[in-house]
């Protein structure tokens, strides 16, 4: 049996403090708890900068799909690929 703890994670991931300091009020995705996957974008931030933009554009832009029909393939998306994101 070893002495040392394996660790969770191999990252250093942000504090409740520091992603709660980020969330804008009123956002879409506050749901009153950080979800796991903005936590390990911030462990990334030159990646995560990079896929928040694009989610952005997809979910938020301009075109022939309505939010809700984004979300609805999101969703189904994740869970295909079981995805708990």
């Amino acid at each position: 049996m070893s002495l040392h703890p394996v660790p969770e994670a191999w990252v250093d991931l942000p504090s409740q403090e520091e992603l709660e300091a980020l969330v804008p009020p009123g956002s879409p995705y506050n749901f009153g708890f950080i979800p796991a996957m903005a936590r390990l974008m911030m462990a990334h931030p030159r990646l995560g900068m990079a896929f928040s933009a694009l989610f952005r554009h997809v979910m938020f832009e301009p075109g022939k799909l309505t939010r809700n029909e984004r979300e609805m393939i999101a969703s189904v998306a994740a869970s295909a690929q079981e995805c708990f994101y």
